[in-house]
């Protein structure tokens, strides 16, 4: 069954991006607190060159893994400029994110934040691939005043008009994807160092230095084929890592508890079709030649890591309603199971019953994720 459905005028809608069910997933689990220190673990073999330290997330969310990073980032390389490029096409999340942002401004000085809009293939130069986008672009140059959290708080908060304006979208005819209507960009710095950031702040037209560093968490629909995932996402990030940067990919396994509620449910489903080693095999003939890029798999020591449902000793004893609602979405979320196929179960109390038993037989609910590495020489 396909994860989209369609409206009377045949365009294809996608259900499970849903907003509630994504916020209740972050505040109710620690995945991006445990995906940021995967990542972190990357951060010593970085090997950052003048100007700047670059990093860019290729799916910045909310900024809960980016914030993270970001002070680790700063523990690590306290005294390096930092470019930071994030892209994002939702406007409710670059919201989110930018509140973030306000005490990295404070600790790190000389830091260069841009978000986009923009797509994967076209993201990391921050610059339209299409000659029909190019005179399209919306910049915005943002000077921070002040030198404290609360006055950058409230100047990232005021940027709400901007933000409307820049991330409009449309749904894409053939597959529902929401697709910008305007290619933007907002570039964020301090206005007391806009003398010493002159050479990280990006100049117009296409950036042509790579990154240190790529966030690749959860970047694409788990359903896809390994070969549309390489050839869409991973392979465009890929060709922008600096010369020994640093990418790390991360996605979802289906090798714990949560799959076990889904099976339960839906006895057949496949929510995770291409582990981490079929990724690499197809991201390696995207890439053929491509110089330098080479593919770290790991081993499942080095490779997987869990995060859980948060939840007290004692609510596993006495399994309330509300930890069952918190589990179950978890669950639906992570498999990305469409919002119509969901409630077509919820008519009845049997997924009630299913999650109620896996979290009493494993005393509360994890998630079993993998990661693999792509390193230019």
């Amino acid at each position: 069954m396909t994860l989209e459905k369609k409206l009377d005028n045949d365009q294809p809608v996608r259900f499970f991006d849903n907003r509630e069910k994504y916020l209740l997933f972050v505040t109710t689990t620690n995945e991006k607190w445990c995906i940021a220190q995967h990542i972190n673990e990357e951060l010593s073999k970085l090997a950052p060159q003048p100007p700047a330290l670059r990093v860019f997330d290729a799916g910045m969310g909310d900024a809960a893994v980016l914030s993270h990073v970001l002070r680790a980032m700063h523990d690590e390389y306290p005294q390096i400029p930092l470019l930071v490029a994030a892209k994002e096409i939702s406007m409710e999340d670059v919201r989110l994110g930018l509140e973030k942002m306000a005490d990295r401004f404070a600790e790190h000085p000389q830091m260069v934040l841009v978000i986009t809009n923009m797509r994967y293939a076209e993201a990391p130069e921050l610059y339209p691939s299409r000659e029909s986008d190019q005179p399209n672009l919306k910049r915005w140059d943002i000077e921070l005043k002040g030198s404290t959290a609360k006055d950058f708080d409230r100047q990232l908060r005021d940027l709400t008009e901007i933000v409307r304006e820049g991330w409009q979208t449309k749904p894409s005819k053939k597959t529902g994807n929401p697709l910008y209507v305007t290619p933007s960009m907002i570039v964020l710095y301090r206005e007391d160092q806009r003398f010493a950031l002159d050479a990280v702040i990006p100049k117009s037209g296409p950036m042509q230095d790579g990154y240190d560093l790529i966030i690749c968490a959860q970047p694409y629909r788990s359903r896809q084929p390994a070969e549309v995932k390489a050839r869409t996402v991973v392979a465009p990030l890929a060709k922008s890592l600096a010369s020994k940067g640093r990418m790390v990919v991360v996605q979802s396994t289906g090798y714990d508890p949560g799959m076990e509620i889904i099976r339960k449910i839906w006895p057949d489903e496949v929510p995770f079709p291409t582990p981490r080693h079929d990724i690499i095999e197809a991201l390696k003939v995207e890439l053929g030649d491509e110089q330098g890029l080479h593919c770290s798999a790991n081993s499942d020591e080095g490779s997987l890591f869990k995060y859980q449902l948060h939840s007290l000793p004692e609510e596993m004893s006495h399994i309330g309603t509300s930890s069952l609602l918190a589990a179950w979405n978890a669950a639906v979320y992570v498999a990305q199971i469409a919002d119509d196929r969901i409630d077509e179960v919820m008519t009845d109390n049997d997924y009630f019953d299913a999650t109620r038993e896996v979290l009493g037989k494993h005393g509360g609910l994890w998630f079993l994720n993998e990661s693999f590495i792509v390193h230019r020489e």
